[in-house]
C-alpha cells in the first residue's frame, strides 16, 4: 500500500477516492481480498466451484465499495462482508445448486458459534463422522446422505433452509439476518426449528 494512504481507514480511504483519486479502489481491493477467498471456502460448502465463488465475491466487493454511505450503513468492513455474503449466496441460489445438506465432518447442526446450543450435541456417528478418523472411515453411505437429503427438503420451508444453509457455513444470526433481508428474531427462530426438524429426521 501507498505509504500515503497506510494509516488512513477505510472510510477515508473511500471518501478520496470518490473526491480525488478514483485508483484508490485497487487499494482497497487488494486489503479485503483475502477476506473474500475466506468466505469463498466457507460457502464452498454449499456447493460451488471456489474460483466461481471468488469472482462473485470480488464482485460483491465491488459493489461495497461503490455503494458504501458512511452516514447510513455501519463501518465499511462489516458493509464489504455483507455485500460479499450476499453476492456469493445469491449466486449460489441462482445456480440451483440445492445441496442443503453438505454432511462435512467438522458440521455441527446443533452448535453455533454464538453458543447458543442449548448443551446439544451434533450428529450421531453414524450420519457425521468423527474428525479425528481418518480419511477412509469418513466416508458416509450415499444413499443415507440422499435419502437425509431428500427428507430436509421436503420438511423445512425455504427459509428454514436457507438459515441453515447460511449457518453452516460459520455465520453470525446477524449476518444471516442481514443477507436474508430479515430481523434476527425471525433468524433465529427459524434455525430453532429446522434443528428440531432436523434432529427428528435423524433420530
Amino acid at each position: 500500500m501507498d505509504n500515503t494512504y497506510a494509516k488512513l481507514t477505510d472510510e477515508e480511504l473511500i471518501m478520496r477516492m470518490r473526491e480525488e483519486d478514483p485508483r484508490i479502489v485497487d487499494i482497497i481491493i487488494d486489503k479485503y481480498k483475502d477476506m473474500v477467498r475466506v468466505k469463498a471456502r466457507s460457502m464452498y460448502i454449499l456447493g460451488a466451484e471456489p474460483e466461481d465463488l471468488i469472482q462473485e465475491g470480488m464482485i460483491g466487493l465491488f459493489k461495497a465499495i461503490r455503494d458504501y454511505d458512511m452516514g447510513r450503513d455501519a463501518s465499511f468492513a462489516t458493509f464489504a462482508t455483507l455485500c460479499v455474503n450476499r453476492q456469493m449466496y445469491n449466486a449460489i441460489q441462482a445456480a440451483g445448486r440445492q445441496k442443503h445438506m453438505p454432511l462435512n465432518s467438522y458440521i455441527s447442526l446443533y452448535g453455533d458459534k454464538e453458543g447458543n446450543d442449548g448443551n446439544e450435541t451434533g450428529l450421531p456417528d453414524n450420519v457425521v463422522s468423527s474428525p479425528d478418523l481418518n480419511p477412509e472411515q469418513l466416508v458416509i453411505d450415499r444413499e443415507n446422505v440422499i435419502n437425509l437429503e431428500k427428507a430436509i427438503d421436503e420438511n423445512l420451508s425455504k427459509m428454514e433452509k436457507q438459515v441453515l444453509e447460511l449457518s453452516m457455513t460459520g455465520m453470525s444470526y446477524t449476518e444471516i439476518a442481514k443477507v436474508l433481508g430479515v430481523d434476527e428474531k425471525s433468524t433465529d427462530n427459524a434455525l430453532q426449528r429446522a434443528r428440531a426438524k432436523v434432529k427428528k429426521l435423524v433420530f
